[in-house]
């Protein structure tokens, strides 16, 4: 989508500012995953990560992992491919409470705005074509980590993948780095709860068996 400067001269509208007009523009209860497709599909394969993981970064949408999980896998699984985004029937046509997307791209927006004032081309060697498919075998793995049903445990995998989306989409291989160490602390974060899960499990089942 494109807006004009005071000059008439025509401007690509930055991704923070399309990601409000875009639930204003929906007066429906709820939106579909085949709107935010179909109204984003004029922005690069990262823009489209982005809306998707942006929502889970936030508390505010109670199931956003398992609405929005599904297409994010989908949508990096294409990434690793060096394919174009596109989502399944069955996944296009699920849809999210407006308010609640409205809420939370609200609350998201200074963040995202800011950040995007840090973006800039530099050490481009990280945002190559070929670094792109490998960093969506990457967020292949952090997608379905975000499906995972960890308390919080979608947070930093949909941080990570953001990162690394501005990262490509900017041409900032800053930020790329910026995603890998975040899904080394994601990676972490969920890997120590799940040990601790199964380490609590293990006790109760052996002091279970044991008390028998």
């Amino acid at each position: 989508m494109h807006t004009q400067d005071e000059g008439g001269a025509p401007q690509v509208e930055r991704l923070s500012q399309m990601l409000v007009h875009l639930v204003a523009r929906h007066d429906g209860p709820r939106i579909s995953i085949l709107d935010l497709l179909t109204y984003m599909r004029e922005r690069a394969h990262s823009a489209l990560l982005i809306l998707f993981a942006l929502p889970n970064t936030l508390p505010g949408i109670p199931g956003t992992s398992a609405v929005l999980g599904v297409p994010l896998v989908y949508l990096t699984l294409q990434l690793a491919l060096g394919r174009r985004p596109w989502l399944p029937a069955f996944i296009a046509n699920r849809s999210l409470g407006r308010e609640g997307l409205e809420l939370v791209l609200a609350r998201a927006h200074p963040w995202l705005a800011r950040g995007e004032r840090y973006l800039h081309p530099r050490l481009g060697w990280l945002t190559t074509p070929a670094v792109g498919r490998l960093l969506g075998v990457v967020m292949v793995g952090l997608s379905l980590v975000v499906l995972l049903p960890v308390p919080f445990g979608n947070m930093m995998p949909s941080l990570a993948i953001i990162f690394y989306s501005l990262g490509l989409m900017e041409r900032d291989g800053l930020w790329v780095l910026a995603g890998a160490a975040t899904s080394v602390v994601a990676v972490t974060v969920v890997a120590g709860v799940l040990w601790a899960v199964i380490r609590s499990a293990a006790f109760v089942l052996a002091g279970a068996f044991g008390a028998g």
